[in-house]
């Protein structure tokens, strides 16, 4: 079956990207309106982790940067992501989690989107009141027993975040396609801000928060 084919065959979900904080529980958002749009949840995390443990020709080139503690190169980067959205499950839509991060990718995703007649439906944009994510992260820290984790490390990591996310919020603000949710409250509410956010741009989930708590 092609592409084409696979997509016309799917329920079509969405095609969205979900940018947050260290701390605003991003990840289970994550899994959350995967279940609820019916489309998988691509993290370049999880990619990176895949393709070198099955040890492919991108994952031993992507594990040799980070084996030197270096970032993986934008082009490899793309790559990677590019080969994950041609898998059958994605045919129908997908939310991409920690991709793009820089505004190269931002214009190669656009030119993968481009190629395979596609768009992007939507950016969430996750955002939390920078103390509240501190005190979170101190006590995920002070649970797991990471003691690198100080306050001053976490402002830190904070700041790097949105220094490195403004950039994409711009460039996705301008083409009027972000939504804008606070990310603080309980687990089902922040769902339920989400997912109205998104059915006011017309994307009707195919489960309720009941179901994708659930899942």
């Amino acid at each position: 079956m092609s592409t084409a084919d696979a997509s016309s065959a799917t329920n079509r979900g969405a095609r969205l990207i979900l940018i947050g904080p260290p701390g605003a529980g991003k990840g289970t958002q994550a899994v959350r309106l995967s279940e609820a749009f019916g489309v998988p949840a691509v993290s370049t995390g999880d990619i990176f982790r895949s393709n070198v443990k099955n040890e492919t020709e991108l994952g031993l080139q992507a594990k040799a940067y980070m084996d030197a503690g270096e970032y993986v190169p934008d082009s490899l980067t793309n790559a990677i992501v590019h080969d994950r959205l041609q898998e059958v499950d994605a045919a129908g839509g997908f939310l991409l989690d920690g991709y793009p991060r820089t505004t190269e990718q931002v214009h190669e995703l656009d030119r993968l989107l481009e190629e395979d007649r596609t768009a992007l439906d939507a950016v969430i944009q996750i955002v939390a009141n920078p103390e509240e994510v501190v005190r979170r992260l101190l006590k995920r820290a002070s649970e797991q027993d990471r003691a690198d984790d100080t306050a001053d490390v976490i402002r830190h990591r904070l700041a790097l975040y949105e220094e490195q996310t403004a950039p994409l919020i711009d460039v996705y603000g301008s083409r009027g396609i972000v939504v804008t949710v606070d990310g603080l409250g309980s687990v089902d509410d922040v769902t339920e801000r989400i997912l109205g956010a998104l059915r006011e741009r017309g994307l009707q989930s195919e489960r309720s928060v009941e179901d994708a708590s659930n899942a």
